[in-house]
């Protein structure tokens, strides 16, 4: 027995120190791949010695002898920090997940295969200027100078995840970055997914769209045809949700893209100086989507945002111009239904009688499976959509297909050449001037001078026939003319407003102008209701600051609390008697007496936010349950419009609240109350007994998790970064909840980046990004940021180069290659 203990216990002790050899080993090799921003490097590709300043939160001031020496750096930048983060958007937008990730991806490839966005990226490069050429071959020099020195130093692959998932790193090519723009435009579209949402709620019958769905207040649009009428052979029902591919770049409805963006002219800045401050809501990541970055640049010096895999200071500034970008929500796609010929099935109807697809085959290669063949095909309008996508199968007729009409499919697209401009512009009408050759994603443009400011609408808007079937709003049958798109409409025709009266300009993706169709750039905006905080604060003070704009972007006061609770609760407030303690109505009563003192600030402290979110969500689940059946899994977050609608009872929209099945007639009091009360027996479940201690930031969790190992027992510890934050769904500072799973209110969606830039002291600007400039978890860089994020607070980024290199944390300097050493 005592010889069999001994053998145990030397078996264990083996296993105990192979363990450790392995972690050790495991650490050294991911540690190979940490970069060294002390480090000279002999490359190919430049002209000129060239620095790599880095400050203290390792944010790159980039500084070459000319522009291509500069972007060569940047490319270097990039990819010495986010290597697999722009290897894995290369190869979501090539449709080429599946060679590393196998089957779990296949939907996805197959749908970026079909859309071809990458095809239409490598054409777009012969439309860019020479300027813009020389810009990407140089960012795509410098990337691949990287991937060269990891290769002859084994630098670790230059990421650890390329030890986990075996591929090649393929070298870097201008139509890869043009590729990763084109991807934005992906990750911030939406027009598809209301369109088939629209069309779904619309075969209900009952008219339940109008009040699901509200147009934002304003003019009224003229009456659609039931969509079910369009197509007669569309069989009835409702189809349950299709589950987009892994990793798809196409986010659902509500999370499309959002933003807020404020500018300030001279005489409404408390130091006289113009104003701008900005803040792109994108899915939260771990790393960020956004890089901070600086180039000296011969035009001048350019700081703010970048995208690794993207050469453009996407928001930010030079000495004399500002900008920032909201998304637009501009109507840029169109589906359209094709009708196929019942005797050839590879032919489509067109106004001009039956014509065949334009069809090729690819080939998906899928890790440890078989390759994949589809059959790609293109009509008129677009590429033919895969019915499993989207819903789509739930509004096509039996024997027909569903193709795409997208302003991001331009093979002419000349993005990135405008982004190049606007970088070098030097005031706002030569911003308005260089916006004019932008595709698409759509974009508000918020721009400042040293005089003035102004904003447009940048990015193609498709000319419609006044006579479309369904306007855009619905899918169309897409072999009649007035369904077609014709052309663009003007660039002068976008939205602009330079200069405007009261000196500042605001976006929160809110409505902006109201137009008749087809002149009305979209009828489904991304915000109703941040836009009503942001116009209070800015009339609050006759003059600005940096600080009041900075308060602004942090507030965290819900317009859409406020407006709600006092609608949904009149008749619930201080009713009755003092119910027992422990009772479910003395639970109700302390709720509401708590609601009724709140000024609707989810702060995270505070436990009213949690009550009034819960609320909320159990009481639309209620309303539109029995109405919409399946459907209302769609509707995941609140939509204020819609409970605004019922409670006013707009147009007999308080028809919701009786319960269908039931046989009394339920009143929307009832329904408030029902629903309150279930809202706190679920979180006294969750958080106890005592309503005092509950805290909204315990639901409310930002979570920045790696988009590949974040779901990776034990590696998910490492990769992901999760914080308690306050905000929400309708916050200035903006914390969309996740609406659906174990927890609906973890906070997954917003200021992924901050930018506050002030034109009286443009050295006092600030920046701040959600995570950390590096990729590597092994790198103290890679949440260093993350804190400062969550405080509210920000780095100072100066343009000064004197300052830079004081401040340096490390000086990575580029040599030209001597001739034998290329």
């Amino acid at each position: 027995m005592f010889t069999l203990f001994r053998w145990m216990v030397r078996l264990v002790t083996l296993a105990l120190v192979a363990l450790v050899l392995v972690g050790l080993g495991a650490w050294y090799f991911a540690s190979r791949s940490l970069p060294d921003y002390n480090a000279s490097y002999s490359v190919s590709g430049i002209s000129a010695p060239v620095e790599i300043v880095r400050s203290t939160e390792d944010v790159p001031h980039i500084f070459g002898k000319t522009d291509a020496d500069v972007f060569f750096a940047l490319g270097l930048a990039h990819a010495q920090d986010r290597l697999w983060q722009m290897t894995v958007l290369r190869r979501t937008v090539q449709g080429r997940l599946s060679e590393v990730f196998g089957a779990e991806t296949l939907k996805t490839d197959e749908l970026m295969r079909r859309l071809d966005l990458y095809g239409a990226a490598v054409k777009s490069v012969a439309a860019q200027d020479e300027q813009t050429k020389a810009a990407l071959e140089a960012y795509a020099r410098g990337v691949n100078a990287w991937i060269e020195q990891v290769n002859k130093g084994a630098l670790g692959r230059g990421a650890p995840e390329f030890f986990l998932f075996k591929a090649d790193i393929a070298y870097w090519t201008p139509a890869d970055s043009i590729a990763i723009l084109k991807l934005l435009a992906a990750e911030t579209a939406s027009q598809v997914q209301t369109e088939v949402l629209r069309a779904r709620v619309s075969m209900l019958g009952q008219n339940w769209v109008k009040d699901i769905l509200p147009d934002v207040p304003g003019a009224g649009t003229a009456a659609l045809p039931d969509y079910a009428s369009l197509f007669p052979g569309l069989p009835p029902g409702v189809k349950l949700a299709d589950a987009e591919g892994a990793m798809s770049p196409f986010p659902p409805r509500d999370f499309a893209g959002a933003s807020n963006a404020i500018a300030a002219a001279p005489r409404r800045s408390a130091a006289g100086g113009t104003l701008l401050a900005n803040d792109p809501h994108m899915a939260f990541t771990a790393p960020s989507w956004w890089y901070l970055a600086r180039l000296e640049l011969s035009s001048g010096g350019v700081i703010g945002a970048t995208i690794p895999g993207i050469p453009l200071v996407l928001s930010g500034r030079n000495p004399r111009l500002g900008w920032g970008i909201t998304s637009a929500h501009v109507d840029d796609q169109d589906l359209h239904i094709e009708e196929l010929n019942p005797a050839d099935p590879e032919r489509y109807r067109t106004p001009d009688g039956w014509k065949a697809f334009d069809t090729r085959r690819a080939i998906i290669e899928v890790k440890d499976a078989q390759p994949v063949t589809i059959t790609l095909r293109w009509t008129d309008n677009g590429p033919v959509l895969p019915a499993g996508h989207f819903n789509l199968a739930a509004i096509t007729p039996p024997g027909d297909v569903v193709s795409l009409n997208w302003t991001a499919l331009d093979p002419a697209d000349t993005s990135m050449s405008a982004g190049l401009a606007l970088m070098q512009a030097g005031s706002v009408e030569a911003a308005v001037a260089a916006g004019e050759r932008y595709i698409a994603p759509a974009e508000n443009l918020i721009l400042a001078d040293e005089k003035g400011v102004g904003m447009v609408t940048i990015g193609a808007i498709p000319a419609r026939d006044p006579g479309h079937t369904t306007q855009g709003r619905m899918p169309s049958p897409g072999w009649e003319t007035v369904n077609r798109w014709q052309g663009r409409l003007p660039y002068a025709d976008n939205p602009r407003f330079l200069n405007p009266e009261g000196g500042i300009v605001i976006n929160t993706n809110n409505k902006m102008i109201d137009r008749p169709f087809p002149y009305n750039v979209s009828f489904d905006w991304g915000d109703s209701q941040r836009v009503l905080r942001l116009t209070r604060l800015m009339g609050e003070r006759e003059v600005h600051s940096r600080e009041s704009f900075i308060s602004a972007q942090l507030d965290t006061v819900s317009p859409a609390a406020r407006n709600l609770l006092p609608l949904v609760g009149k008749d619930l407030w201080f009713t009755g008697e003092a119910a027992p303690e422990g009772t479910p109505e003395r639970l109700r009563q302390r709720a509401l007496e708590l609601l009724a003192a709140w000024d609707g600030d989810m702060n995270e402290h505070l436990p009213e936010p949690l009550i009034y979110a819960a609320w909320m969500r159990h009481l639309q689940n209620r309303l539109i349950r029995d109405e919409l059946g399946p459907l209302a899994n769609e509707f995941p977050h609140l939509e204020p419009l819609f409970i605004e609608r019922v409670f006013r009872n707009t147009e007999g929209a308080s028809r919701w609240c009786d319960v269908m099945q039931s046989a009394p007639v339920e009143t929307c009091t009832d329904i408030a109350r029902i629903s309150l009360d279930e809202a706190l027996l679920e979180l006294k479940a969750k958080y106890g007994p005592n309503i005092e201690s509950w805290r909204w930031g315990d639901a409310h969790e930002a979570l920045h998790d790696h988009a590949v190992l974040g779901k990776t027992p034990i590696l998910n510890w490492l990769m992901n970064i999760r914080q308690s934050t306050s905000g929400g769904d309708f916050t200035l500072n903006r914390g969309l909840t996740s609406g659906t799973g174990a927890n609906p209110f973890a906070n997954v969606n917003g200021a992924g980046y901050r930018g506050v830039y002030d034109f009286a002291d443009p050295d006092s600007s600030v920046f701040i990004i959600a995570t950390g400039q590096s990729g590597h978890p092994l790198s103290r860089h890679y949440d260093d940021l993350s804190d400062l994020w969550r405080r509210g607070e920000y780095i100072p980024m100066s343009l000064d180069p004197d300052l830079a290199r004081a401040a340096a944390a490390g000086i990575t300097r580029l040599e030209p290659a001597a001739p034998d050493d290329k």
